[in-house]
This record gives C-alpha cells, structure tokens and sequence, in this order.
C-alpha cells in the first residue's frame, strides 16, 4: 500500500512544481557596466575641464590634438559601453517579456485546474475528508485514507501558494520591464548624444591635423610627444611585471595553453602570425625622418592598412592594460606569459577587456587613427623579460 502513495505524491508534485526560468545575473551585469560607464563619464569631464583650463595658455597644435586624441579615445570607448549596455538592457526586455508570458500561461493553467477541482467536488457532492476516514471499513484503510488526504489538502495548499506567488512574480517582472524601457530609451539618447559628440571632434582633429603636416615645428613638436608615449609605456609595462597580479594570470595563461595545447611564446619565434593586415612602414629600431632631418627610436613596427580592418592577438594570453598614450593613442597590452607582452596601439572599437583571457587569432580592436597623424595604422610592440624585441623576428616572413 505504500508504493501507490509514493507514487501518487510524486506525480501531484512533479504536476504541479512551476520551474522557474533560469535567468543569467543580468541586474549584477548592469551594474557592473553602469559603473563603467559613469567612471568614463567622469573621466571625460575631468579631460574636459583640464583642457579648458589650459585654453588660456598658448599650446602648440600637437598638445591640441593629442588632447584631442585622448578625448575621442575616451569618447569612443563611452560610446562602445553604452552599445554594450544598451545590448544587455534590450537582451533583459526580452527575457522578461518571455518570462512574463511563461508565468501567466503557467497562472490560467493553475487556475483552470483549480477551478475544475473545486467545480468537480461541489457538483458529486464529495463527503468531506473526515466522513471518508470514519466511513472507512477497516484500521488500515482508515490510516491509508487520512494519510492520502493530508497529501491532497497540502497540494492544494501549494497550489494556492503557487498561484500567490506567481501573481506577484508577474507583477515585479511589469515593473522590471516598464524600467527597463526607460533605461533603454535613455541608453539611446546618451549614445547619440556621445556619437554626434564624437563627430564633431573628429572634424576639429582633421583641422589640426592640417597645420601639423604643414608646420616643421608642430611637427617636431609632434614627434616629442610620441618620445614621452615611449617613456609613458615604459613606464607602464614595468608596473605590469612589477604587478602581484602576474602570478595569477601566469598560471592562468599556463592552464589555457595545456587546455589548447599551444606552445609558449619564447618556443615560437619565427612562427606567430601578423596582428594586421597590411605593409610595414616604420621598422624597428632608430629611424631617419627626412623631413625633420632627425633621427628617432622606433620601440615597434607600424603597419599600415585599410581603417577598421581587424586586429588580432598574435598568441593566447590575459589582457593586462587598455589605456590612451600620448603619440600612440588607445593602446591594449595582452601578457602571454613567461615574461613575454604584446602591444597594440592607435586601435579604435575596442572588443576586448581587462583582465579577459583572449586565444590565437581573437580580435581584439580595429584598425584606426588614434594617436596618428598620417592616417589607420597599427603600432605593434613585443617585450620579453623587459626588453624590446623586434617584432619581425618573431612574426612568420611573408
């Protein structure tokens, strides 16, 4: 007699659980991207008024524009996080109109059956539970009885739970919506607000642009700004292998390279793959301006190619800094372990993040113009134990 039980209770239960839906953290990842997003707005407006409080101090055009350049930098990247978060708010709105949608089919079925149940027992004229245990022939059967009705009278019970519950659930998720498509709306303005921004920038850039490449001086001037980018890089790379974090992401980057079964990056000199497409037009090493009739250290190489084409990791690794540099612009430094780093500069739509773990071949950014004066370009940098190495010793030969 105790299988039959068993057995009723547990298909009344598996009936009439309600599963909720297994929704990802979406309020924690909003979160996360609206701090984000208020800490760039921050940033901006503290660039903003530094470079108004110096507009009454003469500046040669290079200090105009390098300004300029990390405003649109830091712009683009505003404008990319707002695209972000837009994306996840649009994503959350239709989540919710689904889940609502589950919930109140899941609230008529619930309520059709509880209305039949209560029909059905009031049109037979049911005895009540206690008239059936007394009308019971035998002890057993008075025991079986009592102990059957306890299980139905608590499956009504949560079954009315169920239909409370839902009925709040529904009326949060509403309000959840209705917020959501305010935020959403908001979203939209704030990122056309920032793009139309962002134009309007870019048109000031060109102007400067314009009297550097036709000012020596400025020129020269411009050039001095990309030595104290080297100085600034230095000086951040030695932060990255002076970072207690590097152990951690050493044994992270370990752990990826057994999973993919990849090679380390000394073991690979000669063999990695180009970051972009496109030809080399700044070697590595000092370099000879003929213009400016000086010489200069060039730290990488530069790559010339088509504006937005894709910029590739060379080897999987952790991204460690994404960040604007005077004369080099927006700039990504991924760790591939073993002391070896890789730099990515002037890139622009950046789709990657700090700390991410990133694979061979992952685009990482797009090929701009940020911190250049003669148009799309990649900066490329490779550092081994602190030192600059020359990146076409380690990259295939074409």
């Amino acid at each position: 007699m105790k299988y039959p039980i068993k057995f009723i209770f547990f298909f009344l239960f598996f009936a009439f659980v309600i599963g909720q839906p297994d929704d990802r953290d979406y309020d924690e990842e909003l979160r996360y991207q609206n701090n984000a997003i208020n800490s760039l707005k921050t940033e901006i407006s503290q660039l903003r008024s530094k470079i108004k409080s110096a507009e009454s101090r003469e500046r040669s055009a290079s200090s105009r524009i390098s300004s300029i350049d990390e405003e649109i930098s830091l712009t683009a990247k505003l404008i990319q996080s707002l695209k972000n978060e837009e994306e996840k708010t649009r994503k959350r709105i239709l989540q919710l109109k689904r889940n609502i949608l589950e919930n109140e089919q899941k609230l008529e079925s619930l309520r059709a059956r509880y209305k039949k149940r209560v029909v059905n027992s009031y049109l037979k004229g049911r005895l009540t539970d206690l008239e059936r245990v007394f009308s019971s022939t035998t002890w057993r059967q008075a025991m079986y009885r009592t102990h059957y009705f306890k299980i139905i009278s608590d499956i009504e019970k949560k079954m009315t739970k169920k239909i409370e519950r839902l009925l709040i659930d529904i009326s949060q998720q509403k309000l959840e919506l209705e917020a959501m498509l305010r935020d959403n709306l908001n979203l939209k303005r704030d990122k056309e607000k920032e793009m139309s921004s962002y134009r309007n920038m870019r048109i000031n850039r060109e102007k400067e642009l314009n009297r550097i490449r036709t000012d020596k001086k400025a020129l020269a001037n411009y050039v001095n700004e990309k030595e104290a980018g080297v100085q600034q890089l230095e000086s951040i790379i030695k932060q990255v292998l002076e970072d207690k974090a590097r152990f951690q992401r050493e044994a992270r980057i370990r752990q990826q390279q057994e999973a993919l079964k990849t090679k380390s990056f000394k073991s690979l000199a000669g063999q990695l793959p180009w970051p972009a497409e496109g030809r080399i037009i700044a070697k590595f090493g000092r370099q000879w301006n003929p213009k400016l009739k000086t010489t200069t250290e060039n730290p990488g190489i530069d790559i010339k190619g088509q504006p937005g084409s894709a910029i590739r990791t060379i080897l999987g690794g952790v991204v460690t800094t994404i960040t604007y540099i005077r004369g080099y612009g927006t700039t990504i430094i991924v760790d591939h372990g073993g002391g070896f780093y890789t730099v990515y500069s002037h890139v622009t739509n950046i789709q990657a993040t700090v700390d991410s773990e990133i694979r061979n071949g992952d685009v990482i950014a797009y090929m701009g113009d940020s911190g250049s004066i003669n148009g799309s370009k990649l900066h490329f940098e490779i550092w081994g134990k602190g030192q600059k190495l020359d990146p076409e010793k380690w990259l295939r030969k074409r």
